[in-house]
């Protein structure tokens, strides 16, 4: 199971936060500053895997964000790194080659992406047309308003 998703940009500054699992206020920051720090340090060469504490991150380097998921030990690392994948497809086709700003500027609109995409920790829908066609629904909706 997932237990968080994060979204930084390469500077190492936290663009979007997402916990599957409960952790306490005091602690995310301590949290998101040292796994950040772990995955920016990482040689480019080297695998995108990395045991931390008691769960493993998975992350993946685009051009001016990383993505970086944490799962527990029963989950599939190669699975998780195309999900990556597939969530940055999604936003690259939504926004028409997606940056750091559309996610500064539309965090809502990353945010209903990622939770089509995996709910609870649990990976809920990989399509991206379907992803794609209910966003553009609530665009329609919101433009008749």
């Amino acid at each position: 199971m997932m237990k968080f998703w994060f979204v930084v940009n390469r500077q190492g500054q936290t663009r979007l936060t997402r916990y599957f699992e409960f952790v306490e206020e005091n602690k995310r920051a301590a949290l998101e500053k040292d796994v950040v720090t772990v995955c920016l340090a990482r040689p480019p060469r080297q695998c995108s895997f990395v045991e931390y504490k008691n769960f493993r991150l998975i992350f993946r380097c685009y051009a001016s964000v990383v993505c970086i998921v944490g799962i527990d030990e029963d989950e599939n690392e190669l699975a998780i790194y195309e999900l990556i994948q597939n969530f940055v497809e999604t936003l690259d086709k939504y926004f028409n080659r997606v940056c750091e700003l559309d996610i500064l500027f539309h965090l809502d609109k990353v945010h209903v992406i990622l939770e089509e995409t995996v709910m609870g920790g649990q990976v809920l829908e990989t399509n991206n047309a379907r992803i794609l066609s209910l966003l553009h629904q609530m665009d329609q909706t919101s433009r008749e308003k």
